[in-house]
């Protein structure tokens, strides 16, 4: 079953007008780290979710990442000028992972018959195959500390939604064995995964992070476990 996949970081003291360069921080790591470099969307939310935003922004986004959208700290100075403490400032980036086509995700026979034992270029965004690798879309939230009743507690001052986890630990987790391309893919985007969560920690200068799932399983004993498939 596909859960929903969420990275939150904590810092000591935090205060709202050290909250850009948080998020600025954390916002500019997705391009080193398989992402996209600018930001295309901002929403701010007041006082809770149930309220309706107070600011929304869509600067686009094109192919490239010189397309469309705007710099992280472009975007957030913008929507960070209404800095309230019961706001809560969410920004929408792009993030490249493996995934399996369509058309192909239901056919584990399938696409074992076509793919090939090669080892493909993880920067290869038009291989032919059933694997390809794909935009999704992430969520990088920062709360004031009173936005829904202290949400920041359980949930960070900042938090990244990766969206679904099946490309860290797929439908296919249950089986015995993955095809050696597809265990690559899904290796791959597990490390880029740890590679980035430790960055956005270190360069934000976090003191706690966490990363979790809506079901409540342990995460990352899961993934350590497909990592151990991988290898």
């Amino acid at each position: 079953m596909s859960d929903t996949l969420y990275l939150s970081l904590w810092y000591p003291n935090l205060r709202l007008a050290v909250l850009p360069d948080k998020l600025t921080s954390v916002l500019s790591e997705f391009a080193a780290h398989g992402g996209e470099s600018r930001v295309y969307a901002a929403t701010v939310w007041p006082v809770s979710w149930s309220e309706p935003p107070v600011f929304q922004r869509v600067w686009g986004r094109g192919q490239y990442a010189s397309e469309g959208g705007v710099e992280p700290r472009l975007a957030v100075d913008e929507t960070l000028e209404l800095l309230h403490d019961d706001y809560a400032y969410e920004f929408q980036v792009g993030w490249n992972l493996w995934v399996l086509k369509a058309d192909n995700a239901g056919s584990h026979q399938k696409a074992q018959s076509r793919l090939s034992t090669a080892h493909p270029s993880a920067h290869d965004d038009n291989q032919s195959g059933p694997w390809v690798r794909e935009p999704r879309l992430v969520r990088v939230t920062g709360y004031g500390p009173l936005f829904d009743d202290g949400a920041y507690e359980a949930d960070g001052h900042i938090r990244i939604d990766f969206g679904p986890d099946a490309p860290f630990l797929d439908e296919w987790e249950d089986e015995t064995e993955l095809n050696a391309v597809a265990a690559r893919h899904i290796e791959e985007n597990i490390r880029q995964l740890i590679a980035l969560t430790a960055a956005v920690e270190k360069t934000s200068g976090a003191t706690a992070r966490l990363l979790w799932s809506e079901l409540g399983e342990s995460l990352a004993q899961r993934l350590a476990m497909r990592l151990g498939v991988a290898n």
